[in-house]
């Protein structure tokens, strides 16, 4: 199909020459689609001329399967010839009804012709209408994006004028309502806080009423046996209070220690030591780290001893040694602990063969010390806290003179002497010096 004068010119082909063109209406409706379709062309884009290329593309096919169709119905197959310069239409046919039947497609063919060319009339004013829309999308998307619409500041401007000095009381009420739930939550969250302050505030002086306390039981426990007593008695009452303290607990276990010594009979005695056990093991429960549950826990255990057959005897003498080790560990510098654990080494070392077989039955192997262990004890205990006690020099003139080192065990004497009996332990460290002395003048 090529385009000649402004005019579409159409020649089909086949095998036997050019066909003659169809009958005069035809003619003058082609001329009328020719002349549509010239306007449009002129006036619409490049997509239109496609469109209409297809709907003649359309047509082509038509005359097409009319030829095949009219192949089968004849003999001899209908010559159409389509001519600009002749500007006529002939067909000869083999009936009548073989022209009805052309005419009949032909309509057809015109009214798909027509839909498509209304559809593309529609395309065409849709693209008019984006093309027009275009201009205007940045500030579309720009005010979707502010969320808020064109043209609403202005309005906004002029309702502001309009209504003067009442949009501050209306903008107040509205921030009311909306920061209605954001009052609300920051009240109860001042609410929450002010719970979470006082139980900080209880917690502190808790804590300011347990350290008093601890203060005032330490200065007791070095009082004399009345004071003694009182601060038993003070921790015992507190008990409830503070009984998930470790540092309250081991303290009311050295006070269980002092109405030990305090006590008349052995029935007492062993009372005040058991009550004082359970209680050093309260407090390793509740703090495994604390030094001083461990080495209140082992001097229990040494004074139980004391009251328990061989066999019991023995084993306190296990728990002894294992939680002074633990209490060393966890705090290396304090002398009470290497004083006790050199007493412990001077006791083991001085079992006799019949308590070393029985400890070897009881436990498969006996506790094992020797005097120079204890005597590295004592001095420990001097070199962390000089003229710790004056048993703690006792001790170390008894190990120089087992050793045969008499003039270092009269130098200890000497030094055990100087010392003031102040405790109920002085008096019985004063009563073995007098004992030691005689000894080392031989």
């Amino acid at each position: 199909m090529l385009k000649a004068g402004g005019k579409w010119r159409t020649d089909f082909f086949d095998a036997q020459g050019p066909v003659k063109h169809p009958g005069p209406e035809f003619r003058q409706e082609g001329r009328c689609v020719s002349a549509t379709l010239g306007s449009m062309a002129q006036s619409d884009s490049r997509v239109l001329a496609l469109s209409v290329l297809a709907g003649a593309a359309g047509v082509t096919l038509a005359v097409v399967w009319y030829r095949s169709r009219r192949n089968g119905m004849c003999s001899a197959p209908p010559m159409l010839h389509l001519s600009s310069n002749a500007q006529r239409l002939g067909v000869d046919l083999c009936d009548a009804g073989a022209g009805l039947v052309l005419e009949g497609q032909q309509g057809e063919v015109l009214k798909r012709l027509d839909a498509l060319i209304q559809c593309v009339s529609e395309l065409k004013d849709e693209v008019q209408a984006l093309k027009r829309a275009l201009p205007q999308l940045q500030d579309l998307v720009k005010s979707e994006l502010e969320g808020r619409h064109p043209g609403s500041v202005p309005r906004t401007s002029r309702r502001r004028r309009a209504i003067g000095g009442e949009r501050d009381e209306r903008q107040s009420s509205e921030e009311g309502e909306s920061e209605g739930g954001y009052v609300t939550a920051h009240t109860d969250s001042e609410e929450e806080g002010d719970e979470e302050e006082d139980e900080a505030g209880d917690i502190r002086k808790k804590r300011e009423s347990l350290a008093a306390l601890l203060k005032k039981a330490d200065g007791l426990h070095k009082g004399t046996n009345s004071e003694k007593t009182e601060g038993f008695a003070m921790l015992e009452q507190r008990k409830e209070e503070f009984g998930q303290s470790s540092e309250f607990l081991w303290r009311l276990a050295r006070a269980c220690g002092d109405c030990h010594d305090m006590a008349l009979t052995i029935e007492e005695k062993k009372s005040c030591v058991e009550a004082g056990k359970s209680v050093a093991n309260e407090a390793i429960g509740v703090n495994p780290m604390c030094a001083q549950s461990h080495q209140w826990y082992a001097i229990m255990c040494g004074l139980l001893s004391e009251y328990e057959t061989v066999q019991n005897k023995i084993k306190n003498g296990y728990l002894f040694k294992d939680h002074l080790d633990k209490a060393i560990d966890l705090n290396p510098q304090d002398p009470l602990s290497y004083y006790l654990l050199g007493r412990w080494c001077y006791a083991v070392a001085q079992l006799s063969w019949i308590e070393r077989k029985v400890a070897a039955t009881l436990f498969g192997e006996p506790p094992s010390a020797t005097v120079q262990d204890a005597l590295k004890n004592f001095l420990k205990v001097e070199d962390i806290h000089p003229k710790y006690s004056k048993f703690n020099y006792v001790f170390l003139a008894k190990c120089y003179k087992d050793l045969g080192q008499r003039g270092l065990a009269s130098k200890m004497c000497d030094a055990a002497s100087a010392m003031q009996t102040v405790s109920k332990e002085d008096e019985e460290a004063q009563k073995e010096l007098e004992s030691l002395i005689p000894s080392l003048t031989f």
